[in-house]
């Protein structure tokens, strides 16, 4: 492979002193040079790091799922208050995902990822030493702010990391942490909360991330938001040791012309750097797309984690199982899960994001209706059908992270970003309230069938997805 596939050298430095759009050569010239470098090492230590900061973001998400079957005994708590503990968490991500979403585009994708990690890992801890129900609601609303501004923020990261080709790949194995998370989780909940207590279920995720706090916060931060503000040397220094850590490996561009376009492209980018307003977001060229995966968003996860949440309680309280099999049925759920975002990752850039989005309403729709015809009062049928559509619709939840940061510039993508999964926290604190105030009236039937009415919603909103596969985040976003 020629090593010359990028400006360097006096090449460089003459785009650098071009007289027309300076800055604008500039910047093409490193983003074209970050986008000819082969995945390498560097990018495996960037996604290693994060990803282990979204591992424990999932694992406090998801911990008091886990807990509730004990506390709903040891505390006597009614299934409403059971779903507004569940929601305080999210309500807490609604902000989360708001404010880190700004504050990423302030001080940069490294510095904020580090103080979300930081604030969900000690009240992660507070937790553990809660004594009563509204101390505990408190401590996870507090969490819930942290939780909820992570996931974003390291999406974003990871996916100005990546190359054109292969991004949904790249993306989506990086991604595959969050299942992970969820799937430890409930694995170690269903081994630690009946040996050990509910107390140390919430200090093995708190502990670790005090730890990766430190390791996340020496990250080089994203290449394309320093350019987007203008700091090139420091942008360039960091180029320069992704090129060094792959010798050798540039790859060649196709052709001229496709060059000379996507300079053009990424110039134009940065001539609009300074609308960098949260209004945008509604302009005449993104309006669409922001309406479109809001709707995604607050379908997905209204079904996703209405479901995942509710399971074991559901397991305990409804089908009378014992403690130690509910919370091993309700495992199965995210074993189920990790393997489908497994085959997500290895086939989305060929099937395509749009595509994929349809095809998992349609089923998740499709087993949760069958769950409705076949009966809910068999716990055998919600483990495998409830569990099926909880599954499928997971890689719609975390492919949504890919999509999003993809159909925005980068001037404004972690604010779009954090603004569309502030819709996931929304739908996730209403579904577990809403499956208490149903389950309580109607019974466990009406809860799976409003479930299914949702993949109707999300269904719709999927056939207007743009497709983003194979396409520069320059191109997809000008």
């Amino acid at each position: 492979m020629s090593t010359a596939s990028y400006p360097t050298g006096s090449q460089q430095k003459d785009l650098d002193t071009t007289p027309s759009g300076a800055p604008g050569t500039r910047a093409a010239g490193l983003l074209f040079r970050l986008e000819n470098v082969h995945m390498c090492r560097w990018h495996t230590r960037a996604r290693i790091v994060m990803g282990t900061a979204t591992f424990f973001d999932a694992f406090d998400a998801l911990s008091l799922a886990f807990v509730l079957p004990v506390l709903i005994g040891l505390w006597h708590i009614t299934p409403g208050q059971v779903g507004l503990l569940i929601a305080a968490g999210y309500l807490g991500q609604v902000i989360g995902a708001l404010f880190f979403g700004w504050l990423a585009e302030r001080i940069g994708r490294v510095p904020s990822a580090g103080i979300t990690i930081a604030v969900m890992s000690v009240m992660s801890i507070v937790c553990a030493f809660t004594g009563n129900l509204h101390m505990l609601f408190a401590a996870r609303f507090v969490q819930g702010i942290g939780v909820g501004g992570e996931v974003p923020v390291a999406a974003t990261y990871i996916n100005e990391l990546s190359q054109t080709h292969g991004r949904g790949r790249f993306f989506m194995l990086y991604e595959m942490i969050f299942p992970i998370g969820l799937l430890g989780a409930a694995q170690i909940g269903a081994f630690v909360v009946p040996r050990y207590g509910w107390e140390c279920m919430f200090l093995v995720g708190g502990l670790p991330g005090l730890i990766i706090t430190y390791f996340v916060c020496r990250l080089p931060e994203s290449p394309r938001w320093l350019i987007s503000r203008g700091r090139y040397d420091k942008a360039e220094k960091i180029i320069a040791s992704v090129e060094a850590a792959t010798p050798g490996r540039h790859i060649d561009p196709a052709d001229s012309a496709a060059v000379g376009q996507r300079v053009a492209a990424i110039t134009s980018t940065l001539q609009n750097q300074r609308k960098r307003s949260w209004k945008e977001l509604f302009s005449p060229i993104y309006r669409p797309r922001t309406l479109v995966v809001w709707v995604l968003w607050a379908s997905a996860y209204f079904i996703a984690n209405g479901i995942n949440n509710w399971l074991p309680s559901l397991y305990k309280t409804v089908y009378h199982l014992p403690l130690q099999e509910a919370l091993r049925m309700a495992s199965l759920s995210n074993v189920l899960s990790t393997c489908a975002v497994i085959c997500c990752a290895l086939i989305i850039d060929r099937v395509g994001r749009r595509r994929w989005a349809i095809g998992s309403f349609c089923v998740a729709g499709l087993l949760l209706l069958g769950l409705v015809v076949l009966g809910t009062e068999s716990a055998t049928n919600v483990m495998i059908l409830a569990s099926g559509a909880y599954a499928v619709m997971g890689t719609t939840t975390v492919m949504l992270y890919l999509y999003t940061s993809e159909i925005y510039p980068t001037r404004m993508r972690a604010i779009g970003t954090g603004l569309a999964t502030s819709w996931l926290r929304a739908a996730s604190a209403a579904a577990p309230a809403m499956v208490g105030l149903v389950l309580a009236k109607q019974g466990i039937a009406m809860v799976f069938l409003v479930f299914a009415g949702v993949t109707v919603v999300g269904l719709v909103a999927s056939w207007r997805m743009i497709e983003t596969s194979n396409r520069s985040l320059e191109e997809i976003s000008p």
